[in-house]
């Protein structure tokens, strides 16, 4: 197969995902949603949610500009056409992003009037949703993708040197856009939602006693709002460039790979476009599979699927990598490849080791299990001794994943080298589409539960929404694993292909300048969810304030009489969220500049290695904490401990408290961070 073959093959794979995702959206715009006060409460969400995404894409146009002006300004001859790249990529991820919550933000309402009918069609809806966000990520991602490589090889040539020095830095033009929209979806997203929950949470539930989602709570429409900027949009766009950036990395390492005759270097960079195909596909299949029984519980219904997916890729892939790649043994740098046997077994490693984080995850996040029923315990003891509990938990959930992380890189680098990294990364990411709807669906499904209970539906609709609320947020925290363990495995192949495209053979650690680099770049990811912590904390303030005020100052919101002024609460977090993202994100774009024009490229490597090695064990201790002290507040909600009004129910709401900015702002903004520095560093390499 040619090259041109196969991205006409991968521009074809692409167009069934967004048309599947496009017949998913037309579907659930035909379900009906009953109840008028339904309509109205989605309405508040819809319009908050997208009026912060146009306003965020409004301050982040002059910044795609700049970038823009400065790829054009210092590139030379056709490489000019970064730029180009860059501004598609950005447009990809916004679009994604955009299509995603637009869709999401209408399923809510319908997936509680579907409650009415059963968990089944409940279910349906929701899932259809998140698999609208799923399928659009994938198929604009590699749609991109292919339109800049399809365009790029008929101007100057397909030759394997011509792609190495000409096309693949085109491409990083489009990661660096999809990467740089994904910070600032991810960070402002983040603000956004945490700002408007903690207000919620302390002084709706605290003080005022509230329940959950009462509609009496001035910050409930900003907390939904804030679960689809950030679950969805930002999540969204999270895992759009994690797979952009395993792509175009492990095509890059395919390119790089020393030894390597021309037909086999032309070969590894097809071998990722037909891989990715493969798992559109077959996430398109596992999506289809999603059916629930009444009386069993939705998360088999989402595993079922997922598992399709997971066994379609694995079974397909084995006789395209085995007859494409040859039988022959190729040896290329320190590896060896046999057959294309070992590459195969490198993609599996990628796969299996993204599952095995996901059950990690859920282990030390789920409900009735150890970690978090040892919180629940400490809760009975105090605000104290359950922060203490928690952090403790999520240090100690950081064993197993980078284990897991370490011995994936371990073996698929012994079975064929970089590009065996590479390819592991790409296949953790092969059914990204499901993964995707999976996690997507959980934001949906929590905000029809709000929406049960706003709206005043019936007790039996309530239990509906919550046991698919409870499934939401096992998938969303295994999900936030999935994405750390995505984060790192794509960090350092795109690091790997930083050091091979800088032309620098061997990395001397004991070198002053990469020891300097390596410490300035563990000390990033601290800085960074310093900077996000503190706009929380700002933006929280604001908001317990209003929410106070208008409790204090409208006694007949309490008394049911007078609907709270939702739009000032929404008015609080959209302003901090927009305000306050700027500096992080200049931070991950800005710092490898630096150092590597100042430093010198050895320095930036180390900075590269520093930052993923920080990171990753603090996005994972961040989100690990974080979800089980939701967690072990929901178990406490159910009667345990005391139940609701309790003193441990209020020792967990305020642990819940702490966790909301771990797990949903700076944990998961770092998987960013780690990524987007590195694909910064991969843009500046030719100019280093």
């Amino acid at each position: 197969m040619s090259l041109t073959s196969a991205l006409i093959f991968l521009l074809a794979a692409s167009c069934c995902a967004i048309l599947f995702a496009v017949l998913k959206t037309v579907w659930i715009y035909k379900q009906p949603i009953e109840k008028e006060a339904t309509v109205r409460i989605s309405g508040y969400i819809r319009e908050g949610a997208m009026a912060f995404l146009s306003k965020e894409y409004k301050v982040l146009l002059p910044f795609v500009v700049l970038v823009a002006i400065f790829l054009t300004i210092f590139n030379v001859g056709f490489l000019k056409f970064q730029a180009l790249s860059f501004v598609l990529g950005a447009f990809a991820s916004a679009l994604a992003g955009f299509v995603g919550m637009r869709v999401a933000t209408a399923t809510n309402g319908r997936t509680a009037d579907a409650a009415t009918r059963g968990l089944n069609p409940a279910l349906k809806v929701a899932f259809s949703g998140g698999s609208v966000m799923g399928m659009s990520v994938v198929g604009l991602s590699l749609l991109g993708i292919g339109v800049v490589m399809l365009i790029t090889v008929f101007t100057v040539g397909a030759t394997a040197d011509i792609l190495q020095n000409e096309v693949m830095p085109i491409l990083t033009g489009f990661s660096l856009g999809a990467s740089s929209m994904a910070l600032f979806a991810r960070v402002g997203g983040g603000i956004y939602t945490k700002a408007a929950d903690v207000g919620a949470d302390l002084v709706g539930k605290i003080e005022a006693g509230l329940p959950e989602d009462d509609p009496r709570n001035p910050a409930t429409i900003a907390d939904n709002v804030g679960d689809n900027v950030g679950d969805v949009a930002g999540m969204g766009a999270d895992l759009f460039e994690s797979f952009v950036g395993s792509f175009i990395g492990c095509m890059i390492l395919g390119l790089t790979a020393s030894g390597a005759s021309e037909l086999l270097r032309i070969k590894l960079v097809i071998l990722p476009i037909l891989l990715s195909g493969i798992g559109i596909i077959s996430s398109m299949i596992g999506i289809l599979c999603v059916r629930a029984k009444e009386g069993k519980s939705p998360q088999r219904a989402l595993n079922i699927g997922t598992f399709i997916s997971a066994l379609l890729v694995v079974a397909v892939a084995f006789p395209v990598i085995y007859f494409f790649i040859g039988k022959d043994s190729y040896t290329f740098g320190d590896s060896s490849i046999s057959s294309g046997l070992k590459i195969y077994f490198a993609m599996i490693i990628g796969l299996a080791s993204g599952m095995a984080i996901g059950f990690i995850t859920e282990y030390y996040t789920g409900t009735n299990k150890r970690p978090v029923n040892s919180i629940v315990k400490a809760c009975e003891t105090g605000s104290a001794t359950n922060l203490i509990t928690g952090m403790g938990v999520g240090m100690l959930s950081t064993l197993a994943p980078i284990l897991i992380i370490s011995a994936a890189v371990l073996g698929s680098y012994y079975l064929a080298g970089l590009y065996g990294v590479g390819i592991a990364a790409l296949g953790m990411l092969s059914t990204l589409g499901i993964e995707l709807a999976v996690d997507a669906y959980g934001p949906i499904a929590d905000n029809a539960g709000g929406l049960a209970v706003m709206a005043e539906y019936p007790s039996e609709v309530r239990e509906i929404t919550d046991s698919l609320d409870a499934v939401g947020n096992t998938t969303a925290a295994i999900g936030k694993g999935f994405a750390i363990g995505s984060a790192a495995l794509t960090s350092i192949i795109l690091f790997s292909s930083f050091k091979n495209l800088a032309g620098l053979a061997v990395v001397d650690l004991t070198s002053v300048p990469v020891l300097v680099g390596t410490m300035i770049g563990a000390m990033i990811p601290y800085l960074f969810s310093s900077i996000a912590m503190g706009a929380i904390g700002r933006a929280a303030f604001k908001m317990i304030a209003e929410v106070r005020r208008q409790l204090q100052e409208l006694p007949g919101i309490l008394a049911g009489t007078q609907e709270p002024d939702y739009k000032s609460c929404v008015g609080i977090s959209t302003t901090a969220a927009l305000k306050e993202m700027i500096i992080p994100g200049l931070i991950a774009i800005l710092t490898p500049v630096l150092v590597g024009f100042l430093g010198g490229a050895d320095m930036l490597m180390g900075l590269l290695v520093g930052v993923t090695g920080s990171g990753v064990v603090l996005a994972i201790f961040m989100s690990n904490s974080g979800g089980a002290w939701d967690n072990a507040k929901k178990m406490i909600e159910t009667g345990i401990s005391g139940g609701k009004g309790s003193e441990a129910h209020k020792a967990s709401v305020v642990g819940d408290t702490v966790g909301d900015p771990f797990k949903d702002t700076a944990g998961p903004a770092l998987n960013i961070l780690i990524k987007l520095m590195a694909v910064v560093a991969l843009v500046i390499a030719p100019m280093l």
